[in-house]
Protein backbone atom coordinates (compact mmCIF):
# COMPACT_ATOMS: atom_id res chain seq x y z
CA UNK A 1 0.00 0.00 0.00
CA UNK A 2 2.69 2.38 0.93
CA UNK A 3 4.20 1.66 -2.46
CA UNK A 4 1.02 2.51 -4.14
CA UNK A 5 0.58 5.67 -1.99
CA UNK A 6 4.59 7.11 -2.83
CA UNK A 7 3.59 6.14 -6.73
CA UNK A 8 0.70 8.53 -6.40
CA UNK A 9 2.63 11.07 -5.24
CA UNK A 10 4.68 11.51 -8.05
CA UNK A 11 2.54 11.71 -10.39
CA UNK A 12 0.73 14.66 -12.39
CA UNK A 13 -1.61 17.28 -11.25
CA UNK A 14 -5.49 16.77 -12.30
CA UNK A 15 -7.47 19.41 -11.70
CA UNK A 16 -9.41 19.85 -9.19
CA UNK A 17 -11.24 23.66 -7.93
CA UNK A 18 -12.14 24.28 -4.06
CA UNK A 19 -13.49 27.62 -3.17
CA UNK A 20 -11.13 30.03 -0.83
CA UNK A 21 -13.46 31.10 1.71
CA UNK A 22 -12.63 34.89 1.51
CA UNK A 23 -10.65 36.93 -1.10
CA UNK A 24 -11.32 40.37 -1.19
CA UNK A 25 -8.26 42.97 -1.29
CA UNK A 26 -10.33 46.00 -0.50
CA UNK A 27 -7.00 48.24 1.04
CA UNK A 28 -7.30 49.93 4.40
CA UNK A 29 -4.26 50.72 6.22
CA UNK A 30 -2.20 48.38 7.92
CA UNK A 31 -1.10 47.32 11.29
CA UNK A 32 0.20 44.63 13.31
CA UNK A 33 -2.62 42.50 15.07
CA UNK A 34 -2.61 42.37 19.25
CA UNK A 35 -3.64 39.93 21.46
CA UNK A 36 -4.73 39.72 24.98
CA UNK A 37 -2.53 37.45 25.65
CA UNK A 38 -5.42 34.51 25.71
CA UNK A 39 -5.46 31.50 23.39
CA UNK A 40 -7.41 31.96 20.12
CA UNK A 41 -9.86 29.85 18.69
CA UNK A 42 -8.61 27.93 16.09
CA UNK A 43 -11.21 25.89 14.46
CA UNK A 44 -12.43 28.69 11.80
CA UNK A 45 -15.67 29.21 10.51
CA UNK A 46 -16.48 29.61 7.16
CA UNK A 47 -17.28 33.16 6.54
CA UNK A 48 -18.25 33.27 2.84
CA UNK A 49 -17.72 32.38 -0.87
CA UNK A 50 -16.32 34.69 -4.05
CA UNK A 51 -17.62 33.89 -7.12
CA UNK A 52 -15.57 31.67 -8.91
CA UNK A 53 -12.40 32.61 -11.29
CA UNK A 54 -10.15 31.10 -13.88
CA UNK A 55 -6.60 31.39 -14.20
CA UNK A 56 -4.63 29.42 -15.63
CA UNK A 57 -1.12 28.36 -14.27
CA UNK A 58 1.95 29.28 -15.82
CA UNK A 59 4.26 26.51 -16.64
CA UNK A 60 8.18 27.06 -15.73
CA UNK A 61 9.11 27.18 -19.42
CA UNK A 62 7.10 29.42 -19.75
CA UNK A 63 8.07 32.09 -17.57
CA UNK A 64 11.88 31.20 -18.17
CA UNK A 65 12.92 32.05 -14.64
CA UNK A 66 14.25 28.35 -14.04
CA UNK A 67 15.24 24.84 -15.54
CA UNK A 68 14.95 22.69 -12.21
CA UNK A 69 13.77 19.57 -12.63
CA UNK A 70 9.88 18.80 -11.54
CA UNK A 71 10.07 17.80 -7.95
CA UNK A 72 9.12 14.57 -6.78
CA UNK A 73 5.93 16.01 -4.77
CA UNK A 74 2.35 15.81 -5.10
CA UNK A 75 1.27 19.73 -5.16
CA UNK A 76 -2.22 21.16 -4.69
CA UNK A 77 -4.53 21.14 -7.19
CA UNK A 78 -4.74 23.75 -9.63
CA UNK A 79 -6.77 26.81 -8.27
CA UNK A 80 -9.45 28.47 -10.34
CA UNK A 81 -10.45 30.80 -7.99
CA UNK A 82 -7.76 32.88 -7.13
CA UNK A 83 -4.30 33.97 -9.58
CA UNK A 84 -2.18 31.57 -9.66
CA UNK A 85 1.52 31.04 -11.49
CA UNK A 86 3.74 28.14 -10.66
CA UNK A 87 7.32 28.68 -9.35
CA UNK A 88 9.75 25.63 -9.52
CA UNK A 89 12.73 26.41 -7.49
CA UNK A 90 15.74 24.21 -6.33
CA UNK A 91 13.94 23.39 -2.90
CA UNK A 92 10.60 24.18 -2.81
CA UNK A 93 7.89 24.76 -5.49
CA UNK A 94 5.52 28.22 -4.72
CA UNK A 95 1.85 28.62 -6.35
CA UNK A 96 2.49 33.23 -6.31
CA UNK A 97 -0.79 35.29 -6.38
CA UNK A 98 -0.27 38.10 -8.34
CA UNK A 99 -3.10 40.05 -6.96
CA UNK A 100 -1.97 39.41 -3.27
CA UNK A 101 1.58 39.97 -3.92
CA UNK A 102 2.27 36.82 -1.69
CA UNK A 103 2.02 33.02 -1.98
CA UNK A 104 -1.13 30.90 -2.46
CA UNK A 105 0.75 28.41 -0.79
CA UNK A 106 4.55 26.70 -0.77
CA UNK A 107 5.15 23.42 -1.04
CA UNK A 108 8.58 21.28 -0.50
CA UNK A 109 9.82 17.58 0.27
CA UNK A 110 12.30 17.63 3.56
CA UNK A 111 14.45 14.72 3.92
CA UNK A 112 16.71 13.89 6.86
CA UNK A 113 19.92 15.27 4.38
CA UNK A 114 18.00 18.26 4.18
CA UNK A 115 17.91 19.46 8.10
CA UNK A 116 20.99 20.37 8.08
CA UNK A 117 24.61 21.45 6.96
CA UNK A 118 26.80 24.56 6.36
CA UNK A 119 25.14 27.19 4.02
CA UNK A 120 24.24 30.46 6.01
CA UNK A 121 21.80 33.51 5.83
CA UNK A 122 23.35 35.35 2.62
CA UNK A 123 24.23 39.50 2.75
CA UNK A 124 21.18 41.39 2.20
CA UNK A 125 19.20 38.08 2.42
CA UNK A 126 15.51 38.90 1.61
CA UNK A 127 15.48 39.81 -2.38
CA UNK A 128 12.85 40.70 -5.06
CA UNK A 129 11.39 38.18 -7.27
CA UNK A 130 11.85 39.08 -10.67
CA UNK A 131 10.11 36.43 -11.67
CA UNK A 132 6.71 37.80 -11.23
CA UNK A 133 4.95 40.73 -12.52
CA UNK A 134 5.25 44.13 -11.03
CA UNK A 135 4.16 45.76 -9.29
CA UNK A 136 5.52 42.90 -6.77
CA UNK A 137 6.94 42.81 -2.86
CA UNK A 138 10.18 44.93 -1.92
CA UNK A 139 12.25 45.16 0.91
CA UNK A 140 11.00 49.13 1.31
CA UNK A 141 7.07 47.56 1.18
CA UNK A 142 8.13 45.82 4.94
CA UNK A 143 10.43 48.98 6.34
CA UNK A 144 8.21 50.18 9.02
CA UNK A 145 5.24 48.49 8.98
CA UNK A 146 5.42 47.13 11.78
CA UNK A 147 5.38 43.03 10.04
CA UNK A 148 8.38 40.47 9.65
CA UNK A 149 9.26 39.00 6.69
CA UNK A 150 7.64 35.61 7.19
CA UNK A 151 9.41 32.79 5.55
CA UNK A 152 6.61 29.94 3.83
CA UNK A 153 9.60 27.48 3.18
CA UNK A 154 12.76 28.45 6.23
CA UNK A 155 15.85 29.32 5.37
CA UNK A 156 16.41 26.51 8.11
CA UNK A 157 15.35 24.15 5.95
CA UNK A 158 17.71 24.99 3.01
CA UNK A 159 21.18 25.38 4.47
CA UNK A 160 22.16 21.99 3.00
CA UNK A 161 22.86 24.05 -0.72
CA UNK A 162 23.68 27.85 -1.17
CA UNK A 163 21.03 27.68 -4.15
CA UNK A 164 18.23 26.74 -2.03
CA UNK A 165 19.47 28.98 0.81
CA UNK A 166 19.19 32.15 -1.86
CA UNK A 167 16.19 31.33 -3.05
CA UNK A 168 14.55 30.51 0.50
CA UNK A 169 14.85 34.51 1.06
CA UNK A 170 12.68 35.13 -2.34
CA UNK A 171 9.95 37.83 -1.66
CA UNK A 172 7.52 35.58 -3.05
CA UNK A 173 7.97 32.89 -0.65
CA UNK A 174 7.57 35.63 2.52
CA UNK A 175 4.31 37.03 4.04
CA UNK A 176 3.99 40.04 6.23
CA UNK A 177 3.73 37.76 9.66
CA UNK A 178 3.68 39.02 13.41
CA UNK A 179 6.57 39.41 14.80
CA UNK A 180 5.83 36.71 18.11
CA UNK A 181 4.32 34.41 15.40
CA UNK A 182 7.20 34.26 13.43
CA UNK A 183 9.89 34.03 16.28
CA UNK A 184 7.03 31.65 18.16
CA UNK A 185 4.90 28.95 17.61
CA UNK A 186 5.35 29.23 13.64
CA UNK A 187 9.32 28.76 14.63
CA UNK A 188 8.03 25.73 16.90
CA UNK A 189 6.52 24.16 14.00
CA UNK A 190 9.35 24.63 11.37
CA UNK A 191 11.57 22.39 14.32
CA UNK A 192 9.03 20.18 14.77
CA UNK A 193 8.99 19.18 10.62
CA UNK A 194 13.12 18.83 11.01
CA UNK A 195 12.66 16.78 14.12
CA UNK A 196 9.93 14.33 11.86
CA UNK A 197 12.18 14.77 8.66
CA UNK A 198 14.95 13.14 11.01
CA UNK A 199 12.96 10.57 12.35
CA UNK A 200 11.12 9.31 10.30
CA UNK A 201 13.69 10.15 6.94
CA UNK A 202 11.35 12.12 4.89
CA UNK A 203 8.09 14.40 5.15
CA UNK A 204 5.90 17.07 2.56
CA UNK A 205 5.05 20.36 3.58
CA UNK A 206 2.37 22.45 2.19
CA UNK A 207 2.15 25.75 3.97
CA UNK A 208 0.81 29.69 3.29
CA UNK A 209 -1.54 32.01 4.09
CA UNK A 210 -5.35 32.40 5.08
CA UNK A 211 -7.40 35.19 4.27
CA UNK A 212 -10.50 35.46 6.16
CA UNK A 213 -11.95 38.31 6.07
CA UNK A 214 -13.55 40.53 2.67
CA UNK A 215 -11.29 43.34 3.78
CA UNK A 216 -7.59 42.87 4.30
CA UNK A 217 -4.71 45.34 5.57
CA UNK A 218 -2.19 45.91 3.13
CA UNK A 219 1.10 47.18 3.74
CA UNK A 220 3.73 48.97 1.67
CA UNK A 221 3.26 50.83 -2.25
CA UNK A 222 2.83 47.35 -4.08
CA UNK A 223 0.01 46.80 -1.49
CA UNK A 224 1.01 43.49 0.05
CA UNK A 225 -1.45 41.96 1.62
CA UNK A 226 -1.80 41.16 5.18
CA UNK A 227 -3.05 37.63 5.74
CA UNK A 228 -5.33 36.91 8.72
CA UNK A 229 -3.28 33.18 9.53
CA UNK A 230 -1.49 30.77 8.42
CA UNK A 231 -1.91 26.77 7.51
CA UNK A 232 0.94 24.15 7.40
CA UNK A 233 0.18 20.49 6.33
CA UNK A 234 2.60 17.29 7.11
CA UNK A 235 2.71 14.54 5.11
CA UNK A 236 4.68 11.38 6.18
CA UNK A 237 4.44 8.03 3.79
CA UNK A 238 7.34 6.59 5.55
CA UNK A 239 6.17 3.67 7.85
CA UNK A 240 2.27 3.83 8.74
CA UNK A 241 1.06 6.70 7.23
CA UNK A 242 0.07 10.09 8.65
CA UNK A 243 -0.84 13.41 8.33
CA UNK A 244 -1.23 16.66 10.36
CA UNK A 245 -2.12 20.30 10.32
CA UNK A 246 -2.02 23.29 11.78
CA UNK A 247 -3.59 26.90 11.83
CA UNK A 248 -2.51 29.92 13.42
CA UNK A 249 -3.78 33.15 13.77
CA UNK A 250 -1.43 36.34 12.83
CA UNK A 251 -1.38 37.49 16.30
CA UNK A 252 0.69 36.35 19.07
CA UNK A 253 2.20 33.16 19.13
CA UNK A 254 3.46 32.62 22.08
CA UNK A 255 1.66 29.52 23.16
CA UNK A 256 2.40 25.76 22.60
CA UNK A 257 2.32 24.05 19.33
CA UNK A 258 -0.44 21.41 20.51
CA UNK A 259 -2.95 24.45 20.77
CA UNK A 260 -2.72 25.36 16.60
CA UNK A 261 -3.16 21.38 15.63
CA UNK A 262 -6.09 21.04 13.19
CA UNK A 263 -6.53 17.71 11.04
CA UNK A 264 -5.89 18.27 7.25
CA UNK A 265 -9.25 17.88 5.98
CA UNK A 266 -10.31 21.01 8.25
CA UNK A 267 -6.96 23.18 6.60
CA UNK A 268 -8.21 22.04 3.48
CA UNK A 269 -11.98 23.43 4.36
CA UNK A 270 -10.47 26.37 5.93
CA UNK A 271 -8.37 27.19 2.92
CA UNK A 272 -10.41 26.22 0.00
CA UNK A 273 -7.04 23.90 -0.92
CA UNK A 274 -6.58 20.31 -2.11
CA UNK A 275 -3.86 18.58 -1.01
CA UNK A 276 -1.95 15.57 -2.25
CA UNK A 277 -4.13 14.82 -4.41
CA UNK A 278 -3.14 11.77 -5.52
CA UNK A 279 -3.29 9.88 -2.91
CA UNK A 280 -4.91 6.64 -2.68
CA UNK A 281 -8.20 7.02 -1.46
CA UNK A 282 -8.43 4.85 1.60
CA UNK A 283 -4.48 6.49 2.69
CA UNK A 284 -5.94 10.09 1.68
CA UNK A 285 -8.66 9.29 4.47
CA UNK A 286 -6.29 8.14 7.30
CA UNK A 287 -3.90 11.16 7.02
CA UNK A 288 -5.78 13.72 6.22
CA UNK A 289 -8.46 13.14 9.04
CA UNK A 290 -5.76 12.73 11.88
CA UNK A 291 -4.69 15.26 14.33
CA UNK A 292 -2.73 13.13 16.60
CA UNK A 293 0.01 15.42 17.57
CA UNK A 294 1.39 12.61 20.02
CA UNK A 295 1.28 9.75 17.07
CA UNK A 296 4.06 11.97 15.64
Amino acid sequence: MLKTAHKYLLQGILPACLLLLCTGCARRPARPATTDGTAVALKVEETGKPAQRTVTAIEPEETGETDYERPDIDLPAPLSDRAEQILYRKAYVVSYNQDTRMPNWVAWQLTADHTAGECRRPGNAFHEDLDVPAPRATNSDYRGSGWSRGHMCPAGDNRWDEKAMYESFLLSNVCPQHTDLNSGVWNQIEMACRTWAKRYGSVYIVCGPILLNREHAVIGEAGIVVPEAFFKVVLCLEGEPKGIGFICRNTDGSHKKDLYVNSISEVERVTGLHFFPHLPEEIARQVKDGEDLEAW
